[in-house]
């Protein structure tokens, strides 16, 4: 199989494991010899040896590769290569620690629940990134806050141009309309003569 934990690299743990359940295995599917084979059929056996001898050899062969199969099938049902792996990373840790002379004492105990262990461990870390959301929650805040009082600031300027338009545009209206209250025909007169009596008197 491809894709079998026996191709995969894995912890040295895992590796002799696997080699050993791999010679078990090779064992187990030979160990019915070809003379116990022969017992049980002795007349076929005699009157056709060959074909004896390769019927066995194939019986052995998928015998042992029927249990493999089945072996990586469990491997990968209960995670057992992953599970080895970190079994060997504990020990190789532990091992460690004691070469170093670590003296500190064991968080296990008999009476402490894997529940209780876990939340140990768990909670400090959720509290950390509990505390890094509020921050960056908080940042956003403020972030925001100060869009939202630009926006204000530029809606209050949009709204005071709009106003000292209208006000501009009401000034024209007023000023057109007195300029349509003039009597014109009387200025346009008005002009000539003094235009003319102007040039009369150059």
């Amino acid at each position: 199989m491809a894709s079998s934990a026996s191709t995969q690299a894995g912890s040295k743990r895992w590796t002799y494991f696997h080699s050993a359940l791999q010679l078990a295995i090779q064992r187990s599917a030979h160990k019915w010899t070809y003379e116990d084979f022969a017992e049980c059929f002795s007349l076929w056996c005699d009157e056709q040896p060959e074909n004896a001898a390769t019927i066995f050899n194939l019986v052995s062969g998928r015998l042992e590769s029927s249990i493999t199969e089945n072996c990586e099938e469990l491997f990968k049902k209960y995670n057992v290569k992953e599970n080895l792996d970190n079994l060997h990373a504990v020990v190789t840790a532990a091992r460690a620690r004691k070469q170093a002379g670590y003296d500190g004492k064991d968080v296990w105990r008999e009476d402490l629940q894997p529940r209780a262990a876990v939340r140990a461990r768990t909670i400090p870390l959720l509290e950390k990134e509990r505390d890094r959301l509020r921050a960056e929650l908080s940042q956003l805040t403020e972030e925001n806050l100060e869009l939202q009082s630009q926006m204000q600031r530029n809606v209050q300027a949009k709204d005071d141009a709009d106003a000292d338009a209208a006000r501009l545009l009401d000034i024209l209206d007023r000023a057109f309309a007195k300029w349509d209250q003039l009597p014109l025909d009387d200025i346009q007169s008005w002009t000539l003569q003094t235009a003319e009596s102007a040039g009369s008197k150059a």
